[in-house]
């Protein structure tokens, strides 16, 4: 048999328990026998381990908040001597400053920028617009490029 001759179906019926022997889940309904927990009423609470402080204490609070937010991936300003004219999250790409083109890139001002250069990315600096400027150059900012999927970038192939 191969995994694709498998008949699965989209939805299981859930199991209704409690209805007498002949059914497969009477008497103790798969609670087990006795005890706390075979019992109707009340649940007890996920951390709950018979009144000691067991997992509870032991696992420590997260304190503060913590972001989701992907941090934008930092470009210094001397790192963009080398490059001409427009300058994207591609071209950084490419002479490998960046990891990924599709995340968010920010310039950071450190040396001194003598190429006169167009930059495009989602943030820079004020000193480094400045000094873009002060070569002869300007900044733009633009959105983050989103990835195409493979099919999407299948179809602008064969256009």
């Amino acid at each position: 048999m191969k995994y694709n001759d498998l008949q699965m179906s989209t939805h299981k019926d859930r199991k209704r328990v409690g209805r007498g022997i002949a059914a497969g889940g009477g008497k103790t309904a798969g609670r087990g026998t006795k005890g706390q927990n075979a019992r109707t009423g009340k649940k007890l609470r996920p951390m709950f381990q018979g009144g000691q402080n067991g997992i509870a204490t032991a696992v420590p609070k997260s304190r503060g908040f913590k972001s989701l937010r992907t941090p934008a991936q930092v470009v210094y300003l001397d790192r963009l001597e080398g490059l001409k004219g427009i300058v994207d999250n591609y071209a950084l790409y490419e002479a490998n400053l960046i990891a990924t083109p599709f995340h968010t890139v920010k310039v950071i001002a450190r040396g001194e920028l003598g190429s006169k250069i167009t930059l495009k990315t989602q943030g820079a600096s004020r000193n480094v617009v400045a000094a873009i400027e002060k070569a002869g150059g300007s900044f733009d900012k633009v959105a983050t490029p989103i990835q195409k999927s493979a099919k999407e970038a299948e179809a602008t192939d064969k256009k």
